[in-house]
Order: structure tokens, then sequence, then C-alpha cells
């Protein structure tokens, strides 16, 4: 397929070029490779200059080169305000056979609804909707308190550093986010979880009403 065609769904046909972080790729557009930059969604940075890589950067950028690369049809579909940022970056709702990425990487907790610049907000009630599912369920980002917040990603709220009126054998992190969650120390989170209470064992972590996180 040579450049990009329209459909009946107002949705345009591209080609990927490549897949370049959890809410940005690149595709052929218009006879050239230009960057996609997903619309009303934010993943957490890799490669940042400034920001460096981000607690679950890594998983999201993994999440949506797996959906592009593998995927038999990718789409854009464009609001109806600017298609394109300061940085000449398309925006635009990214479709993989039929399924919008952005979606997929909020049901995920990969992701938060931002950049919320009208008119460019057709979606923005649904992908509300869905993030408030995946932080009712503490999945991803959501998994850490106060990581992901209105403003962006905060990992220096991350304290790896546990009460200093627990026992050294009492290991285990207890995070009050929206919901209770315990990280052993095999917990992928581990070592960057703030924990606001420790306990000795998963059996009194589960007594206090705290659960594993979703793996």
């Amino acid at each position: 397929m040579v450049g990009c065609s329209q459909n009946v769904n107002n949705r345009v046909q591209v080609t990927l070029a490549k897949p370049i972080d959890g809410d940005t790729i690149a595709v052929m557009y218009n006879g050239s490779e230009q960057k996609v930059r997903f619309l009303l969604v934010d993943s957490p940075e890799t490669a940042h200059p400034r920001l460096g890589e981000q607690p679950f950067g890594q998983e999201a950028k993994e999440f949506t080169r797996s959906l592009v690369e593998n995927a038999k049809k990718i789409e854009l579909e464009f609001d109806i305000g600017p298609n394109q940022d300061k940085y000449g970056r398309l925006l635009a709702y990214v479709y993989v056979d039929g399924k919008m990425i952005q979606e997929e990487l909020l049901k995920k907790g990969l992701a938060r609804v931002a950049y919320i610049y009208p008119p460019n907000t057709r979606y923005v009630d649904q992908f509300d909707v869905i993030q408030k599912k995946a932080q009712k369920e503490g999945v991803g980002i959501w998994e850490i308190e106060n990581y992901a917040q209105e403003d962006g990603f905060h990992p220096e709220t991350i304290d790896s550093s546990p009460k200093e009126n627990k026992s050294k054998d009492c290991l285990i992190k207890g995070n009050i986010g929206r919901e209770k969650i315990y990280h052993t120390p095999d917990s992928p989170w581990y070592k960057q979880t703030k924990a606001e209470v420790m306990f000795c064992t998963e059996k009194e972590a589960v007594k206090a009403g705290f659960r594993p996180p979703k793996q």
C-alpha cells in the first residue's frame, strides 16, 4: 500500500514505519514518514531527555509495539480540531484491527487521560470511564499511590525506605491508594514503592485488607 486511503468511517489507513513509545508511533502518511501522537492520553516516558525512564514506561512501549507490529490494519482517526501539534506530530486516535490503542492502554493502566485541548475531545468521556475502572482495580500506573497525577507522572513520590519503627524482618510494604496493595520483595515495583505500613507476612497484610498487585 502506498501513502494512505480513506474509508467510510472517516479513518485513514496507514502503514507502520516504526513504534516509538507508549503513546507515539511513526507511520507512512501522504507519502512520507510522520510521527503520530495518540490523542487524549499520556504514557510514562522511556527516554525523555529531561525525565529519563519512568516506571511503567517500558511496559507501555512494549504493549504498543506489540499491538502495532502484529496488526493487519492500522488506521488513524482525526478529531475536528488541529491534526498536528507544535512539534509537527500528527494527532489522532489510532486503531489496530478495529481496536483503539488509547482504550487498550487505559484499560491496562499504561496511560492516563491527559492533554485535553478542545475541540479535540471526541472520546474524552469514555476514556474517563475506562480510566476510573483501571484506577479502581489498581492496575499499572495506578498500583503506586500518587504516581500518576493530573499534571503528569511523579516518580519522586515513590519512596523505598520502610518505616523506622518496624522490625528489619518485616519486609512487605503496604501502600494505601485507591486500594490497599501490598508488595513483597519479589514484586516488580517493590524498591520504588512508598511504604506506608510494613507487614511481616502476606497473611498479615491480607488480614489488614491489603491485596497483592495484579500481574
